[in-house]
């Protein structure tokens, strides 16, 4: 047996292999290298909360359905956090193996394997093995419905189908000058929240918006001002422009109706970062163990005809702090007793992504469950300028 894995021969067998398939390909591969015995791939779903057996090779099930795993207090979930591989007690098909699935700081899921003689060496291919499937997967899942239907423990509306591609398909990423990581909480009624962001070659690009209305017409107000934002970006325009083509967007199309929302650009250089506040609570700055609210102008909402241009601030950002927007939902209603600064303050040393994670079962805990309104929250922690690749930063993903 070559205990050698080969990356290119891994990925080119992935490659040739149906979408659907490319999974059981890598389970192949273990099995035939290592004498790996049920090899198989959780996902993490939509609400973070379960782990998902999505593909499984036939031959290995023996008439096992595909699981359902709570998440929380789970072997899943400490290599999630940890983003280590875990060994533990086998069931008699040798030793149990679990390694992250992840991709520049996206949590896909795990790799699950029995193996006979889990040695040091074998264990590190198996890693490598995670990591290739984290790649091929991000490929895999434009061409197939797989990887959607696996996250979907709880039916969609349409108006929560629309404001889900909304979404950039990675709610976390990581750069050697920053770790971001994003989460959006839905309501019973309301699909009017959503965040973006996007990294270019000098600049990180953040924003949060939530559009007042009910079902479809939230959904259809939110699609409005994600792609009048990133219309605008894309075709390099300034802050100020990019602002009020998202204003008018609205304007135009809205059916009188607005929307909060902060846009945000950070130069990786370290040479400043701006924002505009078009009518959004202010955003929350953890910096050297304090929290505090970062103060600013508020300009009127998008869909309202201002008396003059949105007022594009600076906004103060040093190395070591986390920055923390939200939307209203986080704080309405039921969600008032949710002290967002002390769950901050408590979570300081975790990743981006336990931040978010931790908020979002906060809110849904205050709120019995059923939020009347969408809870969405971006935890941004700047590392400033750095010339080393995001790994130099003890604690962060594969």
């Amino acid at each position: 047996m070559n205990d050698r894995i080969g990356l290119a021969e891994l990925l080119a067998a992935a490659e040739d292999a149906a979408p659907v398939r490319s999974v059981d390909m890598v389970a192949q591969n273990l099995r035939d290298r290592f004498g790996a015995r049920y090899v198989t791939f959780l996902l993490v779903d939509i609400v973070g909360r379960q782990m998902v057996r999505i593909s499984e090779e036939a031959a290995t099930q023996q008439g096992r359905r595909a699981d359902r795993i709570p998440l929380t207090g789970s072997i899943y979930d400490k290599v999630l956090r940890t983003q280590k591989l875990v060994q533990a007690a086998g069931n008699g098909h040798g030793q149990r193996v679990v390694a992250p699935v992840t991709n520049r700081g996206d949590t896909i899921g795990v790799l699950e394997l029995f193996l006979p003689r889990p040695t040091q060496e074998v264990l590190e291919q198996v890693q490598q093995a995670a990591h290739a499937l984290a790649y091929i997967i991000v490929t895999d899942r434009r061409f197939t419905d797989l990887y959607h239907w696996g996250q979907r423990t709880t039916p969609l509306t349409l108006a929560a189908e629309i404001q889900r591609q909304l979404l950039p398909s990675a709610p976390s990423c990581e750069a050697p000058q920053f770790t971001l990581a994003c989460a959006l909480v839905p309501s019973d009624a309301i699909a009017g929240d959503t965040y973006d962001y996007c990294l270019d070659h000098d600049t990180v690009h953040l924003s949060i918006t939530d559009a007042m209305g009910h079902d479809v017409d939230a959904s259809l107000m939110a699609t409005l001002l994600v792609n009048a934002s990133r219309g605008a970006r894309r075709a390099e325009k300034d802050l100020a422009e990019q602002a009020r083509r998202t204003n008018q967007a609205l304007l135009d199309h809205g059916r009188d109706t607005h929307a909060t929302g902060q846009l945000v650009r950070i130069a990786l250089d370290g040479s400043g970062a701006r924002l505009v506040n078009a009518g959004h609570p202010w955003p929350l700055r953890l910096r050297g163990g304090t929290v505090g609210r970062v103060r600013l102008h508020v300009d009127l909402p998008f869909g309202i005809h201002a008396p003059g241009p949105y007022r594009v601030q600076d906004l103060d950002l040093l190395p070591g702090d986390r920055l923390v927007l939200y939307t209203d939902g986080m704080q309405e209603r039921q969600a008032e007793s949710l002290d967002l600064p002390d769950v901050i303050r408590n979570t300081a040393g975790a990743h981006p992504r336990e931040v978010v994670r931790t908020l979002a079962q906060a809110v849904t805990e205050a709120c019995g469950g059923h939020l009347r309104d969408d809870a969405t929250v971006v935890c941004l922690d700047w590392h400033g300028p750095r010339p080393a690749g995001r790994h130099t930063r003890a604690g962060t993903g594969s």
